[in-house]
Formats: C-alpha cells, sequence, structure tokens
C-alpha cells in the first residue's frame, strides 16, 4: 500500500471530518474483507500506520504436521525456517507483499472502504445534530420541493415542512435562516433532521443568543407561547435583584429585542415578569389589560380575572388570543370576566374565600386605598388652604371696611363742628 494511497485517505478524512480511529478502521475492514472474498482466507490481519505511511498485512498459519488448507495452515518444517523455535500447535504470522493483493481484491477493498467510509459519515452527522436537538443552527435554502423546504447544514440536510413555517415568512433558494432543530432520526440514508420555523424554542433560542443576561443565567426564561407569525409571549425571571429582566431583554430603546422581532419579520413580542404567586403571574400575563382581580382554584389550576367592563375586548385579545397565549406561557386555564358579569353569573365568591383576595388583588385594592386616602388628604388640604385664604380675604375686607367706616364718620364729625 503507497503512499499516495494513504494520501488519498488523510484528504478524505479531511473532507469528511473523519477522526484517525474511522480511517483506519475502514482501511483494516476494507482489506480484510477483500482477502477472505478473494481468498477465502479469514486469518488476515491489517497493521496501519499513518504516520509513517504504511499499511502491512499480515497472514495467519497453523503449525500442522499435515498441511490440509494451504490458506490457513502451515507445515511444522515450514515453520521452523521462519523460527526454529515453533512447536506444532503454534500460529505463525508472516507479512503479505502488497503486490500480491491484485486489481480484484484491491476494487473490493475499495468497495468495502466506501461503504465504511459513509457508515461513518452518516453516524457523525447524526452525533452531531442530536447534540443540537432543541437548539438553534443556520443553514441555507437550498430547495423547496412541494411545499417542503430543503435547508443546506454543511454536511447535513435538514427539512422544514409545510407544519412547521410561518405562512407571513417568504423564503427563496439561496437565503441564510435560522432555524429550530426539533428532531433527528437516524436512518439508513443519512440523518433526517426535522427543522422549524414556527416552534417555540425559535423565540426562546434567539433571546438566548441576543441576551447575554440569560445566556450566563442571570435570567432566566420561565415560559413562552406562541403563535407564529403574530404574538408571543415570554415570561422572564431575574436571579439577581439588582438586574430588571424585562429591562435587560428589551435593551437599550429597544435594540435587543428589536433585534429578535426582525428575525422574525415583526412578529409581536410581549415579555412578562415571571412570579412565582399565581395571582400575580396570572395578572402580568394578561397585560396590557388592567386586572382587578384574580380568584384562584388550586385544585383545578385555574383562575378567574377581573377587568374593568372596558377593558374585556384587549384582556381577551383578538380571537381570544390575549387570554390563549396567556394560559399557555402561565400553564393556568384563565376565565376572564368583569364583576358585572360575575354577579349575574351568581359567581360564588365564598368558594375561593381562601384564595381569592390573593396578593395582587390585595396589592391593588390597598393601592387604590392609598391613592384614595392620598386624593382625599390632598383635597382636604386644597380645601382647609382655600378656605383659609377665604377667611384672610373675608377679615381683610372686614378691616378696609372698618377702616373706611372710621374715616366717614370722622369727616362728618368734622363737617358738624361749629365755627368759632
Amino acid at each position: 500500500m503507497n503512499n499516495e494511497f494513504l494520501d488519498a485517505f488523510a484528504d478524505l478524512k479531511k473532507e469528511k471530518n473523519l477522526s484517525d480511529e474511522e480511517i483506519i478502521g475502514a482501511i483494516k475492514d476494507s482489506i480484510e474483507n477483500a482477502y477472505r472474498k478473494n481468498y477465502g482466507a479469514s486469518n488476515v490481519r491489517v497493521d496501519v500506520d499513518m504516520e509513517q505511511g504504511n499499511v502491512t498485512v499480515f497472514m495467519a498459519m497453523e503449525i500442522v504436521e499435515e498441511v490440509e488448507d494451504p490458506l490457513t495452515q502451515i507445515s511444522l518444517v515450514d515453520a521452523k525456517e521462519i523460527y526454529d523455535g515453533y512447536e506444532l500447535g503454534d500460529v505463525v504470522e508472516y507479512e503479505i507483499d502488497p503486490k500480491d493483493f491484485n486489481r480484484i481484491a484491491a476494487q473490493g477493498a475499495k468497495q468495502v472502504f466506501v461503504q465504511k467510509n459513509r457508515e461513518a459519515e452518516r453516524t457523525n452527522s447524526y452525533n452531531e445534530f442530536i447534540e443540537k436537538k432543541g437548539q438553534i443552527v443556520t443553514g441555507k435554502v437550498e430547495r423547496i420541493n412541494n411545499g417542503t423546504m430543503l435547508v443546506s447544514l454543511g454536511r447535513t440536510e435538514g427539512r422544514v415542512p409545510v407544519s412547521e413555517q410561518v405562512k407571513t415568512e417568504n423564503f427563496k433558494p439561496g437565503d441564510r435562516i435560522k432555524v429550530y432543530v426539533m428532531d433527528v432520526k437516524k436512518e439508513s440514508k443519512g440523518p433526517q433532521v426535522l427543522l422549524s420555523r414556527s416552534h417555540p424554542g425559535l423565540v426562546r433560542g434567539l433571546f438566548e443568543l441576543e441576551i447575554p443576561e440569560i445566556a450566563d443565567g442571570t435570567v432566566e426564561i420561565k415560559g413562552t407561547a406562541r403563535e407564529a407569525g403574530s404574538r408571543t409571549k415570554i415570561a422572564v425571571f431575574s436571579n439577581d435583584p439588582n438586574v430588571d429582566p424585562v429591562g435587560a431583554c428589551v435593551g437599550n430603546r429597544g435594540a435587543r429585542v428589536q433585534n429578535i422581532a426582525d428575525e422574525l419579520f415583526g412578529e409581536k413580542i410581549d415579555i412578562i415578569v415571571w412570579d412565582e404567586e399565581p395571582a400575580v403571574l396570572i395578572s402580568n400575563v394578561l397585560k396590557p389589560a388592567i386586572v382587578e382581580g384574580v380568584y384562584i382554584n388550586e385544585d383545578e389550576k385555574s383562575a378567574t380575572a377581573v377587568v374593568p367592563e372596558q377593558q374585556l375586548s384587549l384582556a381577551i385579545g383578538r380571537e381570544g388570543q390575549n387570554v390563549r397565549l396567556a394560559a399557555r406561557v402561565s400553564g393556568w386555564k384563565i376565565d376572564i370576566k368583569s364583576n358585572d358579569q360575575l354577579k349575574e353569573m351568581g359567581f360564588d365568591f365564598d368558594e375561593y374565600e381562601d384564595a381569592d383576595e390573593t396578593a395582587e388583588y390585595q396589592e391593588i385594592e390597598e393601592a387604590a386605598a392609598e391613592e384614595n386616602i392620598e386624593e382625599t388628604a390632598a383635597e382636604d388640604i386644597e380645601e382647609i388652604v382655600e378656605e383659609e385664604a377665604t377667611a384672610e380675604e373675608a377679615e381683610t375686607e372686614a378691616k378696609e371696611e372698618e377702616a373706611e367706616t372710621a374715616e366717614e364718620i370722622e369727616e362728618a364729625e368734622v363737617e358738624e363742628t361749629p365755627e368759632s
């Protein structure tokens, strides 16, 4: 086996990204199989030295008194010519001249090597992408076949079926796109990589790529709900009290979240603060609607959110989108009502007595009460000030009137005094 042949294997190793062990294993298997097939010899051992560029083939022969199979046996007399210390039953290994490896055997070895090489390449590709399952990868659109988008991922091709595409997005061959790896299957023709542009994991992955605080674990993504092409709600939580999770995700002047929205072709993104208190969480996920109160049913993991009458349509959203996404991202079944609707339904407020006046609801009521107190106090102060000003003004006017009256009396007394 000459050096040029090994150089070809080295080039193949680099091109296909195969390890030395895989290359050596393929060479050994191909040559051994070719000898077995062409010579009927099952006692062949191949030694490969990739550094020196040497491939050595050894034939193992059993030492017998009378040779019956010249391919596997050697006489004691012939063995002692090689080494005088051999005895009956020993095994002699001797090198086969590569020149004896004829064209037919070489062709068989090549076919076996190609097959082994393909198997190793498929295994490597599968191992590479099985580790990327649940992550984002970048690829190039190769072609679109019956609606299925085929994306080149280097040595492997992935597919984005119609069901995992977004109707508002329009890609063409040659476009570079980011895709979410949904699944990887090992098949005879190579790994089948299933990709998605509509999966919520795509948004999560984009946030992990774009937001350093998420990448380093300072800010944690607690939940994601998406209606691809329209709106996404993502709930975040800060493990550092000094870091605002929403501010970190939005970035300076909204630059960070805008980059993500641009990748999603303008999809709207609601960033929500996660809270372990269900009532607070539900109030947060229903934003931009204002929630007056939340009644929790822990057993059924359901909640009734109370909003002002004029906020009902905003809380529910167009075709129920807002409340639907809120339920998905929070993990709670949410019903939205106004106070009047609950009363008309005969809602049993007492049933939720242990949990109805939840932290969020209490906070809202307390805030409202404080606001009312502050407003009342302000009004009282204003009224007192006005009253004091009015009293002061009245006192001033009375003094002025009194002064004018005294002056008039004095003038009258002067006029009535007779001349002397």
